[in-house]
């Protein structure tokens, strides 16, 4: 059995509090939500904090999704403590952010969605075949250089790490231009979620140590649509092994606008604007379409690191670009 293990356990009662004690902190620190992802990789020492700072007691979190208005552009919020169950079942997440409902509910099985959070897995951890094994199978062939090791055995002459981003919520963030609002040492700041991750399997977050993402502003655009689709072995419970994110604005059933954003193919969400200036001008026919698809599988390149063959799962990429076009096409018939 894999046992956690000891550690300093902190439950501040502010943002203000939390920031002020990792700021303190003199050996290694982490912030805790749901748990679904820090605690299992305490356990298998990936992570190995001294102490661990709770976030679940910090009221201002927890804000249940609501539609605001900011600068004359209405937004749903959401408190980045809100689980992920009730992302995915919240009637106003479901009316006006549908694809982030998907998403949502596509995470993992109903037990860990109701300890995940909306934060939690928009902040998770990159994964990897080499990785995320225990510590006596990571010792037995060496240690990687994402932790104890110097080398990455996914690109063993790569100089980087290339653990992939497994988030099913960060594409959709991304698709929908979605805005962050972190905490701290330096105050609030604002970060388009486009701008939040690295292409780093080590340093995937764009975000200073003691940063805490607080809430999420998703906007409301008037006459677009989005979908999130999921590549799987399994139907529940499994990580993406890719995701695709699309949103389309429409002007008279032409398409205004657009971003498609690839999941679980790299170290980041991967927004590829090739695929958007293919359908762009279009009433989404069925050469553009197809156009788009063929730009998306270009710069998909998954690698040996996740499951399933990384070819078939590159060839997986043009065919769910295509299904998530059909199925946004169809919506405006």
């Amino acid at each position: 059995m894999l046992r956690l293990p000891e550690f300093e356990f902190l439950e501040p009662s502010s943002l203000e509090e939390a920031v002020k004690m990792h700021e303190s902190a003199t050996e290694e620190v982490a912030y805790v939500a749901g748990g679904t992802d820090l605690f299992p990789n305490m356990k298998r020492r990936h992570q190995e904090p001294q102490t661990v700072i709770s976030l679940g007691a910090i009221e201002e979190l927890s804000t249940a999704p609501e539609e605001v208005e900011i600068d004359r552009r209405r937004f749903v919020t959401i408190g980045a403590n809100v689980s992920l169950t009730d992302v995915s079942g919240n009637q106003l997440v479901q009316t006006l952010c549908p694809a982030l409902a998907k998403a949502a509910e596509s995470v993992s099985t109903p037990a860990l969605k109701n300890m995940g959070t909306i934060g939690g897995n928009l902040c998770l951890d990159t994964r990897c075949n080499y990785y995320n094994q225990s510590f006596e199978w990571r010792r037995s062939i060496d240690f990687c250089m994402k932790k104890d090791g110097d080398i990455c055995w996914v690109a063993p002459n790569s100089p980087r790490c290339w653990a992939v981003n497994s988030s099913d919520t960060a594409p959709v963030m991304i698709a929908l231009g979605a805005d962050f609002v972190l905490m701290g040492r330096g105050g609030e700041q604002i970060v388009p979620a486009a701008e939040f991750y690295n292409d780093d399997g080590i340093a995937y977050l764009n975000k200073g140590p003691s940063d805490i993402l607080t809430q999420i502003r998703v906007p409301i655009t008037p006459g677009s649509g989005a979908t999130y689709l999921k590549l799987r072995r399994r139907g529940s419970f499994d990580f993406p092994v890719l995701g695709v994110a699309v949103w389309i604005r429409w002007n008279n059933k032409i398409v205004d606008d657009a971003r498609i954003v690839l999941g679980a193919v790299a170290s980041y969400p991967r927004i590829i604007p090739e695929a958007a200036t293919a359908i762009i001008g279009t009433d989404l026919d069925d050469d553009s379409i197809e156009a788009a698809a063929a730009a998306a599988f270009r710069p998909s390149k998954p690698m040996d690191n996740t499951d399933l063959g990384l070819a078939w799962r590159k060839q997986m990429t043009k065919v769910y670009v295509r299904r998530a076009l059909h199925e946004l096409r169809a919506q405006t018939d």
